[in-house]
């Protein structure tokens, strides 16, 4: 399978890609490719960072994995192509959002695309999976990847928003250098961890905004470049 990586990225992760374990992954998703039916498409799996360049991360964060149903995966933590439903979590991303920074204007779209452009990483922790099936590849070891890839922004970059949502993501951000980044934690935006309070008015758009400008940095617009 072809590593569909931009040239800045490839030379980022060179060390990281020419490990064994990063070839037997390779060959594990192509096998799973060919056997089964697997989303996102192979050209959109490696999308997170061809959609973000590592010099314009600003905000990174960290889904499970990409969406399991056709047509709904396109390499984008939360995100789905456009025309597609909305899911229940990003329905709430969006709600908290909109909440959070005071309007009305609920997206109609939850192709996230215009976040990635901006310099949010939409990083899965497993950056594929088997239709209908999800977590079916946590055990291929992507997560030995992106643990790679979430040190790397944590040790060459400073100034970044990490947001970790949900105690999966909690537990994958335990290794952020917390002196050189800002780290905002809540609960899981799905329904079940929404309705329990865990996520609805942590106002993390906000605080990124913040923080980003208090450290000179443009900050992200959320809304208007979504909808």
């Amino acid at each position: 399978m072809q590593i569909n990586l931009n040239s800045e990225w490839q030379s980022i992760l060179l060390d990281e890609i020419q490990k064994p374990y990063f070839q037997d992954l390779i060959e594990s998703v192509d096998e799973e490719y060919r056997n089964h039916t697997c989303y996102p498409p192979k050209e959109l799996i490696f999308s997170a960072f061809n959609y973000c360049s590592f010099n314009d991360i600003k905000v990174v964060i960290i889904g499970q994995d990409p969406y399991h149903g056709k047509g709904e995966a396109n390499g984008l933590c939360f995100s789905v192509n456009d025309g597609v439903r909305i899911p229940p979590s990003l329905r709430n991303i969006f709600r908290e959002m909109c909440d959070d920074l005071e309007t009305l204007f609920f997206p109609t779209s939850g192709n996230l695309e215009a976040w990635a452009k901006q310099g949010v990483l939409l990083l899965n922790a497993s950056l594929t999976v088997r239709a209908d099936n999800p977590n079916s590849h946590k055990h291929l070891k992507w997560n030995v990847f992106t643990d790679a890839v979430i040190q790397k922004i944590s040790d060459k970059k400073e100034h970044v928003v990490f947001l970790l949502w949900g105690s999966f993501a909690h537990k994958k951000g335990l290794k952020i250098d917390r002196n050189k980044h800002l780290v905002l934690e809540s609960g899981h935006p799905s329904p079940m961890s929404a309705n329990q309070g865990k996520w609805f008015g942590n106002k993390h758009f906000s605080k990124t905004n913040a923080y980003l400008k208090n450290n000179g940095l443009q900050p992200i617009e959320w809304i208007e470049k979504v909808i």
